[in-house]
């Protein structure tokens, strides 16, 4: 490849690096910490929060004008300029002059309508830094902590499962049997080095780094996976909501579950429909009347993926059946034509759709939104759980280490690079200067691949780092020295770099290769702190391997080529 070439790959190279390594720096150096606590709640919280603000910003711009109307607007208050012009073009009405407090009100129709354009700018606001905290690199447990959930399993459902009081070994099986799932769906669900480990007899202690989301944590460690098809009484169900309309305190029994009218014959149930609203929050819509008996049990789910609807666009789950649920699909759906069906997921109705021709195997399923269609993709494929998991604690936790401690290791760390640095610097003269150019870049490249793909950064991780900063630095000595013994025997500059390379790179290639397949071997075979280490090692190889082979070869070449440097700076024992 030409020198124009190389340089335009490593331009390139650097540009999607500063792409992936930006949220990241965004994340941890400019967004204020309270920010991104706020962002760090659950939907819930960022729900009540927004309202709230939204409540008290109304109350301000309410006092605003009946002290002063003629007021100019604030400037915390101006992105309601934009919303207020629109309301007036929409009105018909000229749009002010002057942007007072009482000209931005009086855009609205009512108090409700600046209220919601009001709590639109938090919710936005957060749920948008939301989105992006889950986008950068994590702080692992031991650096920054994180979110312990302590699980206990309920051995009333494994009895109903079995059909029998279940023995200790059942029992036994079943936990171990809940907590390979669990595994899985972490590590599936894109969180890095989790801790999951058995506590007690019935117990699961899970430990999830950096600031996870509570309500997409609870998807897939308490989702049962759950999914079946039930027949929809329409007749019934329209009868079952004028009744509760018209009788509001029969809703729910003392206990809080959903009171069975007279009416509602035997073989049917009442399950709640269920939407998500702007927050992404399940909202009670209405009541279904289903048929109790299963049309068509979740477990005849071979495969379930993710695609998108080619006219709405919207996210869709497509399954595949396996043969026997193919079968009882098809005898469903063909007895059933002009119905509706229901898809209860875990006893709630997320979806309903009319049966227009008979169906075998290939079912798709929509009304999701994509981050919570991908969770239950997730669920279905990796099982449902042989027991029950309730939730008995959930709590943020400290780093593990100890501040004292992470300070003391980066510190290490930080002084070690140093002196790698210095030393280069000093014993290779301007060869030492290029092999710290292509140092920093190697870890500009290792924490910006790191930040693209999520991974999570722990001690172990930055000892990793360090590990391939030393290959790194072996593989820029072994080119010196390599060039050095050409450049003694009286080879001009260009061809002693070139020989160098040349005869330097199959050693190099060897030497990272082996290294790079223990590497891979670790990240299969490994777990938590190791799992870690070695992702971050295979990283660091490959950039390593490119800033020593690619950067270092181009700025040498540029330097006996185009400079047409007559010398050789490359140590203190060269003529």
């Amino acid at each position: 490849m030409s020198k124009r070439g190389r340089l335009l790959v490593i331009v390139l190279v650097l540009v999607v690096s500063g792409i992936f390594l930006y949220p990241t720096f965004e994340w941890y150096f400019m967004i204020p910490q309270e920010e991104k606590e706020l962002a760090a709640g659950s939907k819930t919280q960022i729900r009540e929060y927004a309202r709230g603000q939204a409540a008290k910003e109304l109350e301000q711009l309410k006092n605003m004008v009946a002290s002063d109307p003629e007021q100019d607007l604030p400037q915390e208050y101006r992105y309601l300029i934009e919303t207020a012009e629109e309301a007036y073009e929409l009105k018909g009405r000229e749009t002010p002059d002057k942007w007072t407090v009482a000209t931005v009100l009086q855009a609205f129709n009512s108090e409700a309508e600046a209220f919601d354009a009001l709590e639109e700018r938090h919710r936005s606001r957060l749920l948008t830094l939301k989105e992006k905290g889950s986008q950068v690199m994590q702080l692992g447990l031991d650096l920054s902590g994180g979110m312990r959930i302590l699980l206990e399993a309920d051995p009333e459902s494994l009895e109903e499962r079995l059909g029998h009081e279940p023995s200790q070994a059942e029992q036994e099986e079943a936990i171990n049997l809940a907590l390979e799932i669990l595994t899985n769906r972490i590590d599936r669900f894109g969180v890095t080095e989790p801790e999951i480990r058995r506590q007690g007899q019935e117990g699961i202690s899970v430990e999830i780094p950096g600031a996870a989301d509570p309500e997409r944590v609870n998807s897939f460690l308490m989702g049962k996976g759950s999914l079946n098809f039930h027949i929809v009484d329409q007749e019934i169900s329209q009868e079952v909501v004028r009744y509760f309309q018209q009788n509001p305190t029969e809703v729910y029994t003392e206990r809080g579950a959903i009171r069975r009218p007279d009416f509602v014959p035997a073989g049917m149930v009442i399950r709640g429909y269920y939407t998500k609203d702007q927050y992404g929050i399940d909202q009670l819509q209405r009541y279904v009347v289903v048929r109790e008996e299963i049309g068509l049990d979740g477990g005849h789910i071979q495969n379930a993926t993710v695609g998108q609807h080619p006219i709405t666009g919207k996210p869709v789950i497509n399954f595949t059946l396996d043969r026997e649920g193919g079968d009882i699909f098809y005898k469903l759906t063909s007895a059933n034509q002009g119905e509706t069906m229901a898809i209860l997921m875990d006893d709630k109705v997320k979806a309903m759709a009319r049966i227009s021709e008979p169906i075998r195997d290939q079912v798709q399923m929509t009304g999701f939104e994509r981050d919570e269609a991908h969770d239950i993709a997730l669920v279905l494929r990796t099982a449902a759980m042989p027991v029950d998991l309730r939730v008995v604690n959930q709590q943020a936790v400290g780093a593990s280490l100890g501040e004292d401690s992470v300070r003391r290791g980066l510190n290490a760390i930080s002084i070690g690079f140093l002196l790698v640095i210095i030393f280069m610097l000093l014993y290779y003269k301007v060869g030492g200067l290029i092999a710290d150019l292509a140092l920093v870049l190697n870890l500009v490249f290792i924490v910006s691949i790191l930040s693209a793909f999520n991974l999570t950064l722990t001690l172990t991780s930055i000892a990793g780092i360090i590990l391939t900063v030393g290959m790194a630095v072996d593989a820029n000595v072994i080119i010196f020295e390599r060039i050095k013994e050409e450049y003694r025997l009286g080879k001009s500059p260009d061809a002693s770099v070139k020989a160098g390379f040349r005869k330097a790179f199959w050693t190099i290639m060897d030497a990272n290769i082996t290294t790079f397949i223990a590497a891979l071997v670790l990240s299969q075979l490994g777990s938590g702190p190791v799992q870690g280490f070695a992702n971050t090692l295979a990283v660091g190889i490959v950039s390593s391997m490119f800033t020593a082979l690619f950067v270092s070869r181009l700025v040498f070449d540029f330097g006996v080529e185009q400079l047409r440097a007559k010398k050789l700076s490359i140590g203190w024992r060269t003529r």
